[in-house]
């Protein structure tokens, strides 16, 4: 079972799905069998009509395969940050990667609480932004910098992801 949302309409529309393998829907395709749910847009024709454009989009302009072409060259520019002491992983696919973060990188120790607060929610979202790179940074397991780049993305824009995020990590690891 896959489910998606907004990306299917690249967030200009509500939309959500859930995408299941015959062997699951199977036994729904006949019979009385239902699946009752709840659902609030089921069925929106505006929403389905833009997931369709979007669809067309990413097909017309060949954006999946341009991923697929480039998404080696982002994860060795993301992995040039293995240098710093407070990267402790790089791991994702595609155009969505996970920068984590620790406080000592043999054990890969995590912050504590104080520090987290500190440098994670006190300095780290802030300066991410300000220095002009959208990302989340989130700790709802291990401290992570979420990075999902426009699927446009080149080089260029890889380059400039490794030096911000090199230079606010720097400086968050000069806070603890």
């Amino acid at each position: 079972m896959i489910t998606c949302a907004k990306g299917m309409t690249s967030g200009y529309s509500p939309i959500g799905a859930c995408i299941v393998s015959d062997r699951l829907a199977e036994p729904f395709y006949k019979g009385d069998n239902t699946f009752l749910h709840g659902y609030t847009f089921g069925g929106h024709p505006v929403s389905a009509a833009v997931g369709l454009a979007n669809l067309d989009l990413l097909e017309r302009e060949k954006l999946n395969q341009h991923v697929l072409d480039n998404e080696g060259a982002f994860l060795s520019t993301l992995q040039k940050l293995h240098d710093l002491p407070i990267v402790g992983d790089v791991r994702g696919n595609g155009f969505f990667y996970g920068i984590e973060l620790v406080k000592d990188k043999n054990t890969k120790e995590s912050f504590n609480e104080e520090e987290t607060e500190r440098v994670l929610y006190g300095f780290l979202s802030k300066a991410l932004f300000d220095a002009g790179l959208y990302c989340r940074a989130d700790d709802r397991g291990d401290p992570v910098v979420q990075l999902a780049p426009p699927l446009i993305s080149t080089q260029q824009t890889f380059d400039e992801i490794e030096q911000i995020l090199r230079g606010v990590l720097t400086e968050a690891w000069s806070k603890l």
